[in-house]
């Protein structure tokens, strides 16, 4: 029952900050990538960010400079920090992780949350 809930989700004006969270539970042996991909209305889903878990880090290029990915591996939780925000970052975020289960041996899994949604407007 490995489950990802992202929050931090809202409503923010152009060049306004979020803090997006993804928490990852369940029964788990260890978690690989983490990442974040974001989908707006008629668009295909699009890479953001991803952080491996010795803290390798990797943007898209229409964040670099503006976002940054972290995680804290107690806690089995990613974050995106979004500063600078603008009115194309409006989308549905989306947190990923491929996670090795831990009750038997197993090839890792990719899992994803339910999404939260980002609107950048004034």
């Amino acid at each position: 029952q490995v489950q990802l809930v992202e929050s931090g989700g809202g409503v923010v004006q152009p060049g306004g900050s979020l803090r997006l969270s993804c928490a990852a539970s369940g029964s788990i042996s260890s978690i690989y990538d983490m990442g974040w991909y974001r989908q707006a209305p008629g668009k295909q889903r699009e890479f953001v960010a991803v952080i491996t878990s010795g803290g390798r880090t990797s943007y898209a290029d229409s964040v670099k400079g503006r976002f940054t990915i972290s995680r804290d591996n107690a806690k089995n939780t990613a974050y995106l920090q979004m500063n600078s925000l603008k009115p194309e970052d409006t989308a549905v975020y989306s947190c990923n992780a491929l996670i090795k289960a831990g009750t038997i041996v197993a090839a890792p899994m990719m899992y994803w949350g339910q999404g939260t949604q980002v609107t950048v407007s004034s």
